[in-house]
């Protein structure tokens, strides 16, 4: 919480990349690439909750495996190459609506930005 504000790590994680497949599962530095981004996300002194979008139950397990939250998953016509992340944004709200669960902010956390951490969270969340 920052300011009385909610603040949500959204983390959108699909299957079926096609230049590198299974990229956010992939070993990087003894763990897998999406494993980097929960942790900043859960140890940022301002994020109330990391929850991760995906479509790949392999993804959703690793997720949680590191402490991550994955409450639903995504569609199939939400993690097509022609899918947006704003698109993905919204579905993930509508649902978290619907568990009566509301975020004054969001920070997006893009797996293949591994190289941020938590400091880089709090510091853009002050901002």
């Amino acid at each position: 919480m920052i300011n009385d504000k909610r603040l949500l790590a959204l983390i959108p994680a699909r299957s079926g990349s096609k230049r590198l497949p299974n990229k956010n599962t992939l070993n990087l530095a003894g763990k897998p690439l999406i494993a980097w981004s929960i942790e900043a996300g859960l140890q940022s002194k301002y994020v109330d909750r990391v929850v991760v979008s995906t479509n790949c139950a392999s993804i959703a397990n690793i997720s949680k495996d590191y402490g991550a939250d994955v409450p639903f998953m995504r569609p199939d016509e939400l993690s097509t190459d022609m899918a947006t992340t704003i698109d993905v944004v919204r579905y993930t709200l509508d649902m978290l609506k619907q568990q009566n669960d509301f975020y004054d902010y969001i920070v997006l956390l893009q797996p293949t930005s591994p190289l941020r951490n938590e400091v880089n969270i709090d510091e853009a969340a002050e901002l």
